[in-house]
């Protein structure tokens, strides 16, 4: 390579990769500490003598706001951050004002329900008129402490970190640069010196094209790793430096939501929060947050223990939305943005090293999600805030940023804190569910009633370990000959089995009606838009093709939130169509082929690229 095609170096004190919660936090409170009233650094820079630190972070998708989240959360941490904040100056925040759990049966009579559930179904029914039971919905007449959110706020992730991103450019301390993304990590030996960011001027397969740029090394002193649960630069930690004993991340979900504008008709009032489980199926949760303005955020999460191999989040995210005790409040609506996101739900035990020489990891990548309480915003926060305490703390100090350095203020800080706390006891809360949804539902009571003394314990499965293949899945549900038929068909079309299996199962096809009901396809042009600019490498990949050939059904592309994987025809490679993709992750964890050489991870890789939904509204 000749010099004109080197990688360029620039130096900084301090690079951030993904913004989030967790990055937000920690810039927050380290800004605040970076000059005095007079405007003179009080933390200063090391490679720009007499300037305050030096801190870029950089953020793959396009802006700080696209992502469409909304989240109920205690915000204790956050409030803490700002004293005298009313949460009504953040842009769609709002106090909790109510808060229901519904426990959803069964309208029609599809969804794959034990005998226990069906009992329970008909003993909910029998008791109309005297047990809250309306619309195929029974309200739990308590809601357990480790649960509630009251008092708290629901909120719009895109509109929060557009919020407090504007205050942290706005006071000249940092850098924040979206469209940016970071390929990996820059190594000398075991220590971490910065991060190189992706090439640009390549063609799909990473090879150079006629623009070829290779990526900038941004060499600091200090990287700090927030680029969540898939991110590339915790992904090549993880690989670099594996976990500590008895830590892994084997359970996922996908988040699968909309932002509605609610019918006029609707009677919830801002701060509304409702959650959900028991259908469509019963492993499928799903959260309902009314925002001011008649504006709603919803969805549901479908996790890695719904043992099918025909799992899609999109058409059961609209069979939730079609449910009579929801469908009430939507009916009328429309749909303003769509998205997807895969959550690392092994909680504590899926936290990674959080420190080493010349790196820290914070948020949901380093384990800081409660998988007990389901909240993970505040969290993330907290963990932001006290890495930037400790690094504060080092700095005044004169000390590197060494292991044992931030160890001592950072790791220290978060063991004795209550985000430390809270998550060791909600370390084993979802166990039960690895044995079925009964015992994970009894086992997150007993965890929670008993403060982590109690849950039901079990093996946690791989992923991939637990998908049941579509034979077994179908057996006394489908005739074999009808289910071959149906496999055949897909196969030969290079399309998802999905649709016609949950077609044959009773699931009904969805009335689209292009306002709220929208297909899969449209959805991307109605709820928001995929954009990836021309130079990039596809970052999503698949290692080892002859293990995808005769693999079907395709999980992959049965679980892709935005179809931009399909089938091979025949049952050959996937097809990728990165236009399309929305970065949520949820192919690496759902196909069903394990890696060569690494049992924890599977035949796809999922890297830095480009691109990601520019939602409408968030």
């Amino acid at each position: 390579m000749d010099s004109q095609t080197e990688s360029q170096t620039m130096e900084v004190d301090i690079a951030c990769v993904g913004f989030g919660p967790a990055v937000a936090g920690f810039l927050n409170t380290l800004t605040k500490a970076m000059v005095d009233d007079q405007g003179q650094p009080t933390l200063a820079s090391k490679v720009m003598p007499g300037a305050p630190l030096q801190v870029l972070c950089y953020e793959r998708a396009d802006d700080i706001g696209f992502g469409v989240s909304g989240v109920v959360t205690r915000g204790r941490s956050i409030k803490e951050a700002f004293p005298e904040l009313n949460i009504e100056e953040i842009p769609m925040a709002c106090p909790v004002s109510e808060e229901k759990v519904l426990y959803l049966m069964d309208p029609i009579g599809a969804s794959k329900r034990s005998p226990v559930l069906k009992g329970v179904d008909k003993l909910l029914n029998a008791g109309k008129g005297i047990l809250p039971v309306w619309d195929h919905a029974f309200q739990l007449p308590y809601i357990p402490p480790f649960l509630s959110k009251e008092p708290g706020m629901v909120l719009s992730i895109g509109q929060f970190n557009q919020w407090i991103g504007s205050q942290l450019m706005a006071s000249g301390l940092v850098q924040i640069w979206p469209g940016m993304p970071v390929s990996q990590p820059l190594f000398e030996g075991d220590k971490v010196v910065g991060v190189k960011l992706v090439d640009q001027g390549v063609e799909k397969d990473g090879t150079p094209g006629p623009g070829y740029l290779p990526g900038m090394n941004i060499r600091a002193g200090l990287t700090v790793v927030g680029d969540g649960p898939f991110g590339p630069v915790g992904q090549k930690l993880n690989e670099h430096f594996g976990f500590p004993e008895d830590h892994h991340q084997r359970e996922w979900a996908a988040g699968m939501k909309v932002v509605v504008e609610l019918p006029p008709s609707c009677k919830l009032q801002p701060g509304t929060v409702l959650h959900t489980f028991g259908f469509p199926e019963p492993e499928i949760f799903g959260f309902l947050y009314v925002l001011p303005n008649r504006i709603a955020s919803l969805g549901i999460f479908v996790p890695s223990w719904l043992d099918s191999p025909v799992r899609t989040s999109y058409r059961y995210l609209q069979h939730w939305m079609m449910h009579p005790a929801i469908w009430t409040h939507l009916e009328g609506g429309t749909l303003l943005s769509w998205g997807a996101k895969s959550l690392q739900e092994s909680g504590k035990r899926g936290e990674p090293f959080l420190a080493g020489d010349g790196y820290a990891r914070i948020g949901e990548g380093s384990g800081s999600t409660n998988v007990l309480t389901g909240s993970g915003v505040d969290e993330a926060w907290a963990t932001g805030t006290q890495l930037a305490e400790g690094v504060i703390e080092l700095i005044k100090a004169g000390k590197p940023f060494t292991r044992a350095n931030l160890e001592e203020t950072y790791v220290k800080r978060r063991r004795q804190s209550w985000v430390e706390k809270e998550g060791e006891i909600a370390k084993k809360a979802r166990d039960g569910f690895q044995r079925g949804v009964v015992l994970g539902l009894i086992g997150m009571g007993l965890t929670g009633m008993t403060r982590g003394h109690l849950n039901i314990p079990a093996a946690i499965k791989r992923p991939y370990e637990r998908v049941p293949t579509l034979e077994d899945y179908c057996r006394g549900r489908i005739p074999a000959e009808e289910r071959e038929k149906i496999k055949q068909e897909a196969k030969a079309k290079g399309v998802p089995a999905y649709q016609g299996i949950m077609d044959r199962l009773g699931w009904p096809q969805i009335p689209f009606d292009g306002k709220l009901l929208v297909s899969q396809q449209d959805v991307l042009l109605v709820g928001g838009k995929v954009q990836a600019a021309a130079g990039f490498a596809d970052h999503v990949k698949f290692l080892s093709p002859e293990l995808c050939e005769n693999c079907h059904p395709q999980l992959c592309a049965e679980m892709c939130s935005a179809q931009a994987i399909e089938p091979g025809e025949g049952g050959g490679i996937p097809r990728f169509d990165r236009e399309k993709c929305v970065h949520c992750g949820a192919c690496m964890w759902n196909c069903i082929r394990r890696r060569e050489n690494d049992s924890e991870r599977t035949n796809i890789d999922f890297s830095a690229g480009s691109g990601g939904l520019h939602s409408a509204e968030n």
